[in-house]
């Protein structure tokens, strides 16, 4: 595993994410509840953007003159799998060039205290972690090629309930009452 190499030409915000010669994807343990899952996708954000600051847009300006922080450009899709299939994809990633892991084991979402942390995983091999989610960025096609057709978080569109709309949306039967 090495950091993938940006070059001035890498770093596209004028053109579409699928265009970007980078691609980033978080993929989290499916079987996450929904705070866990944010919880993990948001920290390993934090690594990656410390890891490749150049992934990092300029601010933008509001009409009104507000100041928003600079978001990535290459954009990340936040995908799901099962564990197995979150530490297969992590092994396999491990093996290429200009691909950067960044990994959540779950040790790091049982403790508060991040030295305890620290030292549960180095008390664990790495064929027994079990990870809340990894994050990969690097070449588009070495990374389209790790995740293959993983749906994003949420509902993948082929387990979409049978009475939804073509486009995907929910039927009024689905929601919620009330709303």
């Amino acid at each position: 595993m090495s950091l993938p190499r940006l070059t001035g030409e890498d770093v596209t915000t004028h053109r579409s994410t699928r265009q970007a010669r980078l691609k980033w994807v978080i993929v989290v343990d499916e079987s996450l509840p929904a705070g866990r899952a944010a919880n993990a996708a948001a920290c390993m954000a934090a690594a990656v953007g410390k890891a490749l600051p150049e992934l990092l847009g300029p601010d933008g300006e509001d009409a009104s003159g507000v100041v928003h922080p600079g978001l990535p450009w290459a954009g990340c899709s936040v995908l799901a799998a099962d564990a197995r299939t979150l530490r297969s994809i992590r092994a396999k990633a491990a093996g290429k060039d200009e691909v950067l892991i960044v990994d959540m084991p779950e040790q790091a979402q049982s403790s508060r205290v991040y030295d305890e942390y620290l030292d549960a995983v180095a008390g664990t091999g790495q064929d027994e972690l079990a990870y809340c989610g990894i994050s990969l960025v690097g070449p588009r096609n070495g990374i389209d090629r790790l995740v293959g057709r993983l749906g994003l978080l949420g509902r993948p569109a082929d387990r979409l309930p049978e009475d939804a709309a073509p486009n995907g949306w929910l039927s009024v039967t689905e929601r919620e009452p009330g709303r």
